[in-house]
C-alpha cells in the first residue's frame, strides 16, 4: 500500500535494488511504465470552493413515506454547464456537530444518468465523501438518485424515522457540486410524505397537495439549516406577542400529546419576550421551534438560524411537573440563533460542508449559550429561581469534583468532537469531554457576569455584552464570524479590565493546582456546600439522585443489576481497584439496593467501619471493603449571609 503512493520511478529504483528474482523485477518495471490500473480512470482533483454562483437550480425531491423500512429516497436533477469532470460531494462536516459526522455509510443505491444513459461515478480514494463524474458532450443536466438507509435503532446513528414521525435532515440526504460555496448553490426542494401528515420547517411552502410539499428555491446553506419535523399529529402555534413570526411546532406519536395549555404556551411567549429584551435585535425573518414529543425517533437538541430541532417526552405537556429538568432545551437552542448561527466563531464559518471545521471558541458558542439558556429559562418562568439554583448546584458540584482538570484544560475539550463525535470513553471524569465546554464554560461566564456587576455596582452586566455582541444589525440574517479578540474587545467596552488574561487563566487551567471556576457563585451571593439529604425540589431536578454516589463512594448504580458505572477517578471505589463491568450483589451481607447502600453510607459516617460490597463480573466475584466515613454528599448552593444576591438578580425577568 505504501509503494502505491510513491512515484513510479522511485518504485522502480527501490525494486531494482532489492534482492528479487529477475522475472519479478521485469514485471514491476513493465507495470510502472503503463497507465495505472488501480482505478478505472484517473482521479481528478476536488475543486476548492469559490464564491461564484453555480449555474442553474438543482431540483430536489425526498420521499419520506417508507417509514416501515425507514428508507428515505432522494432524486436530484443537477444542471451542468459544460462537458468534462464534475465532482459531487456528500456533506462531511455537519453544522452543530462540530465534527466530521456525515453518515456516508448510510448512502446507498447511487445512480447517475444523463440523457437516459448511465454515468459511472468514481469515489475519491482520499476523500470518500466525493464522487467524480465525467459528463459527456451535449448534456445539460444529470439525474442523481440514491437512498438514505436510516437506522432502525440508535446503536450507531440516531433514529430519524418512525411510523408517525420523521425528522428530515437535508445534509444527510443530498449531494452537491464541488467548487462552490454553499450560499452559491440554489436548490428547489420537494418532500413527499404520507397523506394527512403535517410538518414544521423554516422554508416557504409554494404548494402542499397530496402529501407533496413544494418549497420556494433557497441556497444550499439555507436548506441545510432548515430541517423538517413531519408527522401524523402536528400542531403549530404562534408564540410571538409582538405580532411577529415565532412558532412552536409540536409533532408527536399521538394527538393527545399536542395539548399544551395556554399557561404553558405563555412561558414560551415569555421566552420570546425575554430574548428580545436581552439581545435587542432579531436575526431571523421567522423562527420555527420543531418539538418532537415522541418515542419513535432519537433525542436531539440541534441549533439552526431560523429553527431548532428538539425532542422531549411524549407527556412533556400533559405531565408538566415531571419534566422540569428538560425545560431549558428550547431556550438553549433559541439562543443559538444569535450565538452560533448569526454570530459564529470564524473558524467554524466554512465555505461548505466538506471544508474542515475548527472549534477553538466552543466555550463561547456553546458555553455562553448554555449560560443564557439557563438564565432565560428562569426569566421566562420555565424554571423557578429555586430550580435554577438546584441546576447550578449540580453543575458546580460536578466540576468541583472533576479530577480531569489535573491534566486537560477546558480549552482542549473544545477539540473533543474532532477526536470522535461524543464518543463515550472510559473514566470520563478523568478524560473530560463535550459537556465541559458547555457547563464549565457556563461557570466561566457566570464569573464574568458577577464580576462586571460587582465592579460597576450593578450598572453593567453580561446582558450589555450580549446586546452589543450578538444584538447588532437588527434584521440582518447573514452570519458573521468572530474571534477571541472580538470577544475581549466587546467585554472591555462593557467594563475595562484585562479580559484576555481573565479568560485564558480559566480556559488553560490544568495541573495539580487547577480548580473549577466557582468564583462567580460566591460573588453572586452563594457558596457551594454538600448535604446528606435532599428537598423534594432537589429530588425532582436531580432526577437520578437515588442511585448517585458520585461525591461519596465515587460511582453511580445503573440498571436492574446495580452495575457500578461512571466510576470517578481517584474516588474510594477507584482506590479499591474497582473498574468497569462490576455489579453490586450485596452490602454488608444483605441484598443490594440503592436504598440499602444509602443506609450503609450513612451508618458508616464518622466511624472506622468499612462498607463491605460483594461484586460480580461474569463468573468472577469480589468482596471489597470500602473505607469511607464522610456520609452521603449532594451539592447545594447556600446563601452567603449579608452578600448581595447577584445571582438572584441575574435570574430575574427583565422589564425592558
Amino acid at each position: 500500500m505504501l509503494l502505491a503512493r510513491l512515484p513510479a520511478a522511485l518504485i522502480v529504483t527501490l525494486m531494482a535494488g532489492a534482492a528479487l528474482p529477475a522475472l519479478a523485477q521485469t514485471a514491476v518495471v513493465t507495470e510502472a511504465s503503463q497507465a495505472p490500473l488501480a482505478l478505472p480512470r484517473a482521479q481528478p482533483v476536488i475543486p476548492t470552493p469559490s464564491q461564484a454562483a453555480y449555474p442553474g437550480v438543482i431540483r430536489y425531491e425526498a420521499d419520506i413515506t417508507d417509514t416501515e423500512r425507514r428508507i428515505i429516497r432522494v432524486k436530484q436533477t443537477v444542471p451542468v454547464a459544460a462537458a468534462g469532470p464534475l465532482t459531487l460531494l456528500y456533506p462531511k462536516y455537519l453544522p452543530g456537530n462540530h465534527a466530521a459526522t456525515g453518515p456516508i455509510q448510510l448512502l446507498s443505491g447511487l445512480t447517475v444518468t444523463a440523457n437516459g444513459q448511465r454515468l459511472e461515478w468514481l469515489r475519491d480514494t482520499v476523500e470518500p465523501y466525493a464522487f467524480h463524474l465525467d459528463v459527456p458532450a451535449n448534456v445539460t443536466e444529470i439525474d442523481v438518485a440514491f437512498e438514505w438507509l436510516t437506522q432502525p435503532d440508535g446503536s450507531q446513528w440516531r433514529v430519524v424515522m418512525g411510523p408517525d414521525v420523521v425528522n428530515l435532515q437535508w445534509e444527510k440526504a443530498i449531494l452537491y457540486p464541488a467548487g462552490y460555496d454553499a450560499t452559491g448553490i440554489t436548490v428547489a426542494p420537494t418532500v413527499r410524505m404520507k397523506p394527512g401528515w403535517g410538518y414544521g420547517v423554516a422554508l416557504d411552502t409554494e404548494s402542499f397537495e397530496g402529501g407533496a410539499a413544494v418549497f420556494k428555491p433557497v441556497d444550499l446553506y439555507t436548506l441545510v439549516d432548515s430541517p423538517m419535523f413531519a408527522g401524523a399529529h402536528h400542531r403549530r402555534v404562534n408564540i410571538d406577542r409582538a405580532d411577529g413570526d415565532v412558532f412552536l411546532n409540536i409533532v408527536s406519536d399521538e394527538a393527545k400529546n399536542l395539548a399544551a395549555t395556554e399557561a404553558q404556551l405563555d412561558f414560551y411567549r415569555n421566552l420570546v419576550d425575554q430574548t428580545d429584551r436581552l439581545f435587542g435585535a432579531r436575526h431571523y425573518d421567522r423562527y420555527e421551534f420543531l418539538f418532537g414529543l415522541t418515542n419513535q425517533i432519537g433525542g436531539i437538541g440541534l441549533e439552526h438560524h431560523r429553527s431548532s430541532e428538539n425532542t422531549g417526552a411524549t407527556d412533556f405537556f400533559t405531565a408538566w411537573d415531571k419534566h422540569n429538568g428538560a425545560r431549558d432545551l428550547l431556550p438553549h437552542e433559541f439562543v443559538h440563533s444569535w450565538n452560533g448561527k448569526h454570530m459564529r466563531p470564524a473558524d467554524e464559518l466554512t465555505a461548505n460542508y466538506n471544508v474542515p471545521t475548527q472549534n477553538t471558541l466552543l466555550w463561547v458558542y456553546e458555553g455562553q449559550t448554555e449560560y443564557w439558556g439557563e438564565v432565560l429559562s428562569a426569566r421566562s418562568g420555565l424554571h423557578t429561581k429555586e430550580e435554577s439554583l438546584i441546576t447550578l448546584a449540580g453543575i458546580a458540584g460536578f466540576y468541583d469534583n472533576q479530577p480531569g482538570r489535573g491534566w486537560r484544560s477546558l480549552q482542549d475539550t473544545n477539540n473533543h468532537n474532532l477526536l470522535g463525535y461524543r464518543v463515550p470513553g472510559q473514566w470520563s471524569s478523568w478524560m473530560r469531554g463535550t459537556g465541559d465546554y458547555y457547563r464549565e464554560a457556563l461557570l466561566v461566564w457566570l464569573d464574568a457576569d458577577t464580576l462586571i456587576r460587582e465592579a460597576t455596582n450593578g450598572r453593567r452586566s453580561l446582558d450589555d455584552f450580549a446586546k452589543s455582541f450578538f444584538g447588532r444589525n437588527d434584521g440582518v440574517v447573514a452570519p458573521e464570524g468572530y474571534r477571541f479578540e472580538d470577544v475581549v474587545r466587546h467585554l472591555n467596552a462593557v467594563h475595562p479590565r484585562d479580559w484576555a488574561t481573565f479568560l485564558r487563566t480559566r480556559l488553560d487551567a490544568a495541573g495539580p493546582d487547577a480548580r473549577a471556576p466557582l468564583d462567580g457563585l460566591a460573588r453572586g451571593g452563594y457558596r457551594l456546600t454538600y448535604v446528606d439529604s435532599l428537598t423534594a425540589a432537589e429530588k425532582r431536578i436531580m432526577s437520578g439522585w437515588a442511585n448517585d454516589f458520585q461525591y461519596s463512594l465515587g460511582f453511580t448504580l445503573s440498571g436492574p443489576n446495580n452495575r457500578l458505572s461512571n466510576i470517578r477517578w481517584g474516588s474510594p471505589a477507584f482506590q479499591a481497584d474497582i473498574g468497569v463491568g462490576w455489579d453490586l450483589l450485596a452490602i454488608n451481607d444483605r441484598a443490594a439496593s440503592a436504598e440499602r447502600l444509602r443506609e450503609a453510607v450513612t451508618a458508616a459516617k464518622g466511624t472506622d467501619r468499612p462498607i463491605v460490597l460483594l461484586l460480580k463480573s461474569g463468573d468472577r466475584f469480589r468482596t471489597v471493603n470500602l473505607t469511607y466515613a464522610d456520609g452521603l454528599r449532594y451539592p447545594r448552593l447556600e446563601r452567603i449571609e449579608g452578600a448581595p444576591d447577584r445571582l438572584g438578580e441575574i435570574l430575574t425577568p427583565r422589564t425592558r
